[in-house]
């Protein structure tokens, strides 16, 4: 693959502008956004010009313990051969966990959640990724993603367990320095060690974002401005090896045209301040001290959680416990207008900002593509991954079905997991189903707290916001007109024919156009 240059995330909403933007060499789209039959007329004229697309997937779940879909698969290389893509993208992350594996419901989380660096996981890993690369017609490169929480008793380090990765598999590394930095305050990683364990020559491109401070940790929002100490990491990154590309993430609260080309030069500046200072070796030197901006201090039960949060001076203290009503006060909503969450926000999906089940049918219905079969055997992972598959459902159980903490696991950090995730599914609703925030007003946030407290997806985010319209339905009475609102949007949506085109429909407006002519 040849140099990529600098690049920003294609997003609908800024489409226009990216396309305005000069010294745009590439650009990066989610992958389960795009339909390759279909694809978007601004893409196609990028592509006309000779920008470089790559799609980036966020569904395929390659650190769970199951292997990886084969329609996910299909989907990511359908998209690939259209874009003309040199590559592809997936994340170093679970999306989902139960299954015949653990004899549980399977529960989806609608983002990316960490997977535990041990030997265990690690095997799965690099099983799922070859699976992938087999079935890709493009090279594959792997993200590490950011976190909000720890596993206990880890058996390497970040830098340690990717480079295993890529010696055993062969895979390309997406480095994400926001993650870098963003693991850094949550978790006390350096990220310069972290830069310093990885093999260089698997650096396929770098993703650069910006976040904010919340609970005592840093949220990977991709909502607000990249923070200097992100921009240091970079520069650190670059003085050691010439990133083939870089790539600029921004999946919310975009900003003007204008603002969105200085973060985007601020990106050039800093590759460029790396680069001047860069030895002639390509090679990482030794781990320089990590990038030391303002600490964040969060009171915890059983003791303090400490970290870094950018541009600025002095300590910061915040409270990271649960209110009365088991919810940190703010609905599950953003901060500063900010996507809560943790890891990679990719919005445009479930585990971003729409839906990513690439199969789903326009009703809402099920995923055609499940993963309810049984564990084929004969790689040597079948025990590894039924142990991971144990310890992945108790998490995820804990974080959106409020069963009992795992042991060992910060039960702050979980509570403040579990209302990232609450807080991520409720703008993915809101953005797969748009009428519903409209139709209830200052209450959806609200609302939709109170119905997933307890009650974890049962599939795609349009299958969510369904069963969300019709929990609501169920409790009885309210506001007249805005129950009258919810439940015509909740018939139009939730039959297989829309009731306003059924044939028993069509009739019965024919035979009374029939009778008012006579």
């Amino acid at each position: 693959m040849g140099r990529l240059g600098t690049g920003i995330g294609w997003r609908p909403e800024i489409a226009d502008a990216v396309e305005r933007m000069p010294g745009v060499e590439w650009v990066e789209a989610v992958s389960e956004n795009l339909c390759p039959d279909h694809l978007p007329d601004s893409l196609l004229r990028l592509r006309a010009r000779g920008v470089t697309v790559v799609p980036h997937g966020v569904s395929l779940g390659l650190g769970g313990a199951e292997r990886p879909g084969p329609e996910r698969l299909s989907a990511l290389a359908a998209r690939a051969e259209a874009l003309g893509s040199p590559l592809v993208t997936e994340h170093i992350a679970f999306v989902r966990a139960g299954g015949p594996l653990t004899a549980t419901a399977r529960l989806e989380a609608g983002h990316l959640l960490p997977v535990p660096r041990t030997r265990d996981a690690l095997d799965v890993l690099c099983e799922n990724v070859r699976v992938a690369q087999d079935s890709l017609p493009v090279p594959l490169a792997v993200e590490n993603i950011a976190a909000l929480l720890s596993w206990p008793d880890e058996e390497m380090t970040e830098g340690q367990f990717l480079t295993e990765l890529v010696e055993r598999t062969g895979v390309r590394l997406l480095v994400d320095v926001a993650n870098l930095y963003t693991n850094q305050v949550n978790r006390g990683e350096d990220a310069a060690a972290a830069l310093a364990a990885l093999p260089v020559e698997a650096v396929a491109y770098v993703h650069v974002a910006g976040g904010f401070a919340r609970d005592g940790v840093w949220h990977d929002s991709h909502a607000h401005p990249v923070p200097s100490a992100v921009l240091e990491i970079l520069t650190g990154l670059a003085a050691r090896v010439a990133p083939p590309g870089v790539l600029l993430e921004r999946d919310e609260n975009f900003p003007a045209e204008e603002e969105l080309r200085e973060e985007l030069e601020a990106v050039r500046t800093a590759v460029a301040k790396g680069r001047a200072g860069a030895p002639d070796t390509e090679g990482f030197p030794a781990a320089g001290p990590a990038a030391a901006p303002e600490t964040a201090t969060a009171e915890a039960p059983g003791g303090k959680v400490t970290g870094t949060a950018p541009d600025g001076g002095g300590t910061r203290t915040a409270r990271a416990g649960l209110d009365a009503d088991g919810t940190d006060g703010t609905d599950g909503g953003p901060a500063e207008g900010g996507t809560p969450g943790s890891g990679d926000a990719d919005a445009g999906n479930p585990y971003g900002t729409d839906d990513a089940e690439p199969t789903n049918g326009a009703d809402g219905t099920e995923p055609t593509h499940r993963t309810d079969h049984a564990e084929p055997t004969g790689d040597g992972t079948a025990g590894a991954r039924q142990r991971l598959a144990l310890a992945q459902v108790a998490l995820l159980s804990a974080l959106v079905a409020g069963t009992p903490a795992p042991e060992g696991f910060d039960r702050v950090r979980l509570g403040v997991q579990a209302r990232a995730l609450a807080g991520k599914r409720a703008d993915v609703v809101a953005k797969v189903a748009p009428e519903l925030p409209l139709i209830l007003g200052a209450g959806y946030r609200s609302a939709f707290a109170a119905y997933a407290r307890g009650r974890p997806m049962r599939g795609s985010h349009r299958r969510d916001a369904l069963d969300f319209a019709g929990h609501l339905l169920s409790r009885g009475p309210g506001d007249p007109r805005t129950r009258r609102e919810l439940r015509r949007w909740w018939l139009e949506r939730s039959g297989p024919v829309p009731p306003g085109r059924h044939p028993a429909a069509r009739l019965a407006r024919a035979t009374r156009r029939a009778l008012l002519r006579r």
